[in-house]
């Protein structure tokens, strides 16, 4: 593996958390369905439900499993449904969970469809923001972490499949 280097910690992973969480807890309510962007947003969605239950908030859950990047280290510029929705969000509030904003192209697609399936009111929470060389078709209510324009690893993020499990943020060069 190329040079890494350390831009987050765990325990400064797990305050980014908290504190979007204490943004979040006022805007949403137990019927609020909280979608996790499958792969790289399970380890961020699984914190931020721990952290909201802290503050008395028990969204109902599910997840959707888009793809866009495969194993590259760039997006297809498409995204692919593997695996749509559980529950019916119709009527519903809906808060879309994912890891990283990068192209938008993933929580675009995911505001379409649960928009589609009847969805109320579509909010959406990410990790971690890049920075885009071009205007983004949607931005995030809530952001966690505005990352460097680097290519990331760790807390979900991946390196072809590798990485997704470190506790912190590590950027790779090369």
């Amino acid at each position: 593996m190329s040079d890494r280097q350390i831009l987050l910690t765990e325990a400064e992973v797990a305050q980014c958390v908290e504190d979007v969480a204490r943004r979040i807890a006022p805007v949403i309510d137990d019927d609020t369905v909280a979608v996790c962007l499958l792969t790289g947003g399970l380890w961020f969605a699984a914190d931020l439900m721990r952290a909201l239950a802290r503050l008395g908030r028990h969204p109902l859950f599910d997840a959707l499993w888009l793809a866009s990047y495969g194993d590259d280290r760039a997006t297809s510029g498409r995204v692919i449904i593997r695996a749509g929705l559980q529950r019916s969000v119709s009527g519903a509030r809906v808060l879309l969970v994912d890891d990283v904003l990068d192209s938008g192209l993933s929580l675009v697609a995911a505001t379409k469809l649960v928009r589609d399936e009847g969805a109320k009111d579509v909010l959406s929470a990410v990790f971690a923001r890049k920075p885009w060389p071009k205007p983004r078709e949607v931005s995030p209510d809530f952001i966690a972490w505005d990352a460097p324009g680097r290519f990331l690893i760790g807390y979900g993020m991946d390196d072809g499949g590798r990485y997704r499990g470190l506790p912190g943020i590590d950027a790779v060069d090369g």
